[in-house]
């Protein structure tokens, strides 16, 4: 289901949007909507980002266990290599 939304813009963004919606092949309306998606999935990426760490930090306060990261690196580069390396253990902080 679809609804109609107003936006006011100014007469320069207007022109602007008009200019990069037909230098994409596209209408002015149909270059809004998917401005708007991108920027609705990016908000929503965004926070889930930011849940998912906020848990992590929760994690790490509750359980004190962290890995270090340049030991992270270093183990990630080896697999990538194709080399044996150990895992980085988690230690307390």
């Amino acid at each position: 289901m679809t609804g109609t939304t107003t936006l006011k813009l100014s007469g320069e963004l207007k022109a602007r949007i008009a200019l990069a919606a037909q230098q994409t092949g596209k209408t002015a309306h149909a270059f809004m909507v998917e401005a708007l998606e991108l920027q609705t999935e990016l908000a929503e990426r965004r926070s889930a980002f930011v849940a998912d760490a906020l848990l992590a930090r929760d994690e790490v306060a509750r359980y004190g266990l962290v890995v270090d990261a340049d030991e992270v690196f270093d183990y990630l580069k080896a697999r990538a290599e194709g080399k044996a390396a150990p895992k980085p253990d988690p230690s307390s902080i």
